[in-house]
Order: structure tokens, then sequence, then C-alpha cells
């Protein structure tokens, strides 16, 4: 991936960020801070709520309503934060008043929605970028290029788990509120994006609160790796992990870990050096495993705000009229496995009949 340049002879792009709640001040801050960006406006229902952000982050106009906020501004971007289910509407508004959009996630509450969020731009000739925070990360672009380069050979699995003692959300289940960043993570280190074959997943709600709190979701590979991911809002520990093992190194991602973030593992079974033995008179036959015992290091990593390089990049694509590193059809790739697991929470489990990633994408163009 380019890293956008930190300078530019170009006039600072007008943006305004739709939505002051949860998310909206931390994307106000960066845009306010960026010298690609003039941060125009603050866009929210609650008057209030969105002066008090606008005096944080330089005195942006205060808008109650979309419809104002592209009526009387010269824009060329605006960034949604709101909830899923308004992702679509504003979006489809803001596309077709010619903008670009920075949807944060989930780039909307269904796949067609996406599509069509996704075909909109697509036709109006803008860029849709999903906020998927975390691909900016120090750590995950190393693994991305680890991953790239064949540091770790082939991936045998992958497992992920985001555990913490959080928020029971009133409009999604666990698996839609956490397991987006691991899905856009996925999407964003294997080459070629996320394509499982099948999605299985499993919850539970000890809590009786309608929904999946605690979760775990089984993703075979189409090269016969298999991805994990354990999601739970009651755990009284925070933890963020992945481990990726390789046929060559096992990588292990510790986000809560600032001293060794990544660590690199030459342990594992030796694939290679599989030699198969004959036991007694019938012919009985096993496998003489070789264990590969070596070193362990943790490569640098630079340090530097993810939102920060996330619009920097959205300014990259707009100004180059390429796609985002996290653009829409990486998005619709999330959304698309998110729904094949409520398909398989509904089947107890049972194979979520994952929509074709492929037919996702050709159904958006």
């Amino acid at each position: 991936m380019s890293i956008a340049p930190e300078t530019t002879v170009h006039p600072a792009l007008r943006v305004a960020v739709i939505g002051a709640g949860y998310w909206g001040p931390n994307l106000a801050r960066n845009f306010a801070m960026n010298t690609e960006w003039d941060l125009v406006a603050i866009c929210d229902m609650d008057a209030d709520r969105a002066a008090a952000l606008a005096r944080k982050t330089g005195e942006p106009a205060v808008v109650t309503s979309v419809d104002k906020l592209l009526r009387d501004h010269d824009l060329d971007a605006v960034a949604i934060a709101t909830p899923a289910r308004t992702h679509h509407a504003v979006a489809m508004q803001a596309i077709a008043a010619g903008k670009h959009v920075l949807v944060e996630k989930p780039l909307a509450d269904n796949s067609i929605h996406g599509r069509e969020m996704v075909r909109a731009a697509r036709a109006a000739g803008t860029i849709l970028m999903a906020d998927h925070t975390y691909c900016y990360t120090p750590a995950v672009l190393k693994i991305r290029d680890l991953l790239a380069t064949g540091e770790l050979g082939e991936i045998l699995y992958i497992d992920s788990v985001r555990i913490n003692l959080g928020l029971v959300q009133p409009d999604v289940d666990v698996f839609w509120d956490l397991a987006p960043h691991d899905l856009s993570i996925l999407d964003f280190i294997l080459p070629g994006g996320l394509k499982p074959v099948g999605v299985s997943a499993q919850g539970a709600d000890p809590l009786n609160a309608g929904k999946a709190c605690v979760g775990y979701l089984s993703l075979p590979l189409d090269n016969g790796a298999l991805a994990h991911i354990h999601v739970n809002w009651l755990s009284p520990t925070k933890i963020r992990q992945m481990v990726i093992g390789g046929s060559r190194k096992t990588l292990v991602w510790d986000d809560l870990n600032p001293q060794q973030r990544l660590s690199i593992f030459d342990r594992g079974v030796d694939l290679d050096r599989q030699e198969m033995i004959r036991g007694d008179s019938a012919g009985r036959q096993g496998a003489a495993i070789s264990y590969r015992l070596g070193d362990t290091w943790s490569p640098a990593l630079s340090e530097f705000e993810p939102l920060g390089l996330l619009v920097s990049e959205y300014a990259a694509s707009i100004r180059s009229g390429t796609p985002a590193p996290t653009d829409g059809e990486s998005a619709l790739r999330v959304l698309s496995v998110l729904e094949a697991t409520t398909r398989s929470l509904a089947n107890r489990g049972g194979n979520g009949r994952l929509v074709s990633t492929t037919s996702v994408l050709e159904a958006a163009l």
C-alpha cells in the first residue's frame, strides 16, 4: 500500500463529518489536524453536540441536517459516523450530490444496501471508502507486508481473539459489533482478500439479551487453512490477539502489548521433512513429524495514529482517482461474511451458505 505524502501543492480538500457521537470526534480531530483537509462542517441532529465538537476542531460550521449540509456548503467529501442503519441513505444522498464518501464500519446494514452504494459511487465517479481503521495500524501494515513476501510460508491457520467486558449493543449482536475488525483485517492482509469457502458460527446469550453476546466464527479458506474468530462482550479481561500459523514461521500479534506487538516464531511442524514409516506386517503407516525450534524476533514498527494515515489515504485516493486500500468492494466482502454468520446462527451453527464473494462484487459492478 502506498503511503500518502505528508505535503502537497494541491489545495486542501473540503470535508464535513456527519455524526458527532462516538466516532465522529475522532474523525473530525484527524481531518482538522491534516494539511490535506479543510474541515468545513460538523453535521448532527443534536446541535449542542455538534457545536461542542466544532469548538474543539477549529470552529467549522454547525449543521443539523444532511440536506442543509449538501445544499449550503461547498464540499469535496463527507465522512459518515452515524448508526449503521443510516449509512445507506446518507451515503446515497452524498454520492448523488457528487461527493466522495468515507463510511465507518460496517459499510451498511446489509449487502443489498452495500452493493447499491458501490454501484452508485462507481457510476458517479466518486471514491467510496470504508473506515476500517485497524488496517492502517503499524502492526497490520507490517503483517500485510510479511504475508505478501511469503515470510510465513503457506498460511495454515489463523486464530483471532477479541474479547472484553463491553457494552451490549442495542441493535447488533457481538458478531456485528466486534468481528468486522477481524474480518476487515483478514481481508486486508490475505493476498486476494478474504474469500472463505463457508461460514460456521456459534453464539450464546447467557444474559437473555435477545442476541449473541459470546461468539465463535469458523471460516475455512480455499487453500485448506482455517480462520477462527472469538468475540465476547462478557470477558473480565481484555484480549486483542491474532495468531497466524504458516508452513515456515508463526506470527503472534498482541495489540495490547506496546513493547512487543508482533512476534515471529521460527517454530512449528516441519512439513517438508515428514517421512512415512511402516509399522507391523499389516502395513500400518504413520507420520514421523519433525518439530522445528528456531529463533523468535520482533520487527520494529513505526509509531503513528492509524486514523491519521486513513484520512491521508482517503485524500490520496480522491486525488488519484484510484480505489482506497479499504474500498467499498473490500467492505462488501466483510458484509457478506457477517450476513452468512447470521444465517449460520439461525441454522444453529450450520454452514451459513456464504454467497460467493465473487458474485457479490459482480452484482455491485
